[in-house]
């Protein structure tokens, strides 16, 4: 319905790149070039400007940015409310979600939503906290969820639901001394955690100061970038992790792997959705909603 230039536009705007515009748009090089050369002339102003072999936008394309991005919010809306209008809800609405709430939570609760909203269609992408906080910045997803303690001034966090976090090992591992874990103990098990930029890690990092420990005084043997990857190695390894125990339920239920009780360690984490500041796509709004009902 609307200017696939405008679109054309929009994608360049974000990625600063035609190759990669023409990848996501499923287009040529050259047809993306052709569009945004046919805005140009339409608008009689130039776009974007190449810094070496760099392009960045003019003043004249972060204004065109500014109201594309409202234009693009606008039709998502409206998409939504003509759906109203026919008593069914339809549109596209692209969700993030940090890794473990991609692998673990959500999709049970997207099976049920899609069930019941069958006119909608979703995408869902993953990465760590940072990288879903940026695919909103980014306007590549409408509604994202995360875990973690972050706080951007730019986007508005809305609590979805609990989860706990505790010290997994494998089923055949001995733990130092006996009983629930001391700060010495802690200190000597070799520990597997999460990449930098994961909200697991940031809440764990968080949740040691208060035993009055850093993670440079913890056993890090490796930094991992999945749950399901840590599973994998602490299965084969002498060795821990802090895990969800959304992640590894399967796991305990079966016997494999275990929890290694930790004296003074009790960590509920929350996840949080995030949106951006200001007027929301409603389609977002619809699936908040129902993700929040699911969670009580």
């Amino acid at each position: 319905m609307f200017d696939f230039r405008l679109k054309v536009f929009h994608t360049v705007a974000k990625r600063l790149s035609f190759t990669k515009a023409a990848e996501e748009l499923f287009i040529s090089q050259p047809a993306v070039t052709k569009h945004i050369h046919g805005l140009e002339e339409q608008l009689g102003l130039a776009l974007f400007e190449r810094i070496g072999n760099r392009i960045r936008l003019t003043q004249g394309g972060k204004l065109l940015q500014q109201y594309a991005s409202q234009i693009f919010l606008l039709y998502g809306n409206m998409e939504y409310d003509l759906h109203q209008l026919k008593q069914d809800s339809g549109g596209l609405l692209n969700i993030g979600a940090s890794s473990t709430i991609a692998q673990y939570y959500l999709p049970g609760v997207l099976a049920r939503f899609n069930q019941e909203h069958p006119a909608i269609r979703t995408s869902l992408i993953n990465g760590n906290t940072e990288q879903i906080e940026q695919a909103l910045l980014d306007k590549d997803i409408e509604v994202g969820i995360i875990e973690g303690y972050s706080r951007n001034p730019q986007l508005k966090y809305t609590e979805l639901a609990k989860d706990e976090i505790a010290l997994i090992c494998n089923a055949r591992f001995k733990p130092p001394g006996k009983g629930p874990l001391t700060t010495d103990d802690l200190r000597k098990i070799p520990l597997l955690v999460r990449e930098h930029g994961s909200g697991t890690l940031e809440v764990i990092v968080n949740e040691v100061k208060k035993l009055d420990l850093k993670l440079t005084d913890l056993n890090v043997l490796m930094h991992m970038g999945s749950s399901e990857g840590i599973k994998s190695y602490l299965r084969e390894a002498p060795c821990a992790a802090f895990l969800s125990l959304r992640a590894v339920q399967a796991e305990l239920d079966s016997g494999t792997l275990k929890v290694l009780p930790v004296k003074q360690f009790k960590l509920i984490r929350k996840y949080h959705f995030i949106h951006p500041q200001g007027q929301q796509h409603k389609l977002a709004q619809l699936f908040m909603k129902f993700a929040r009902k699911q969670s009580d």
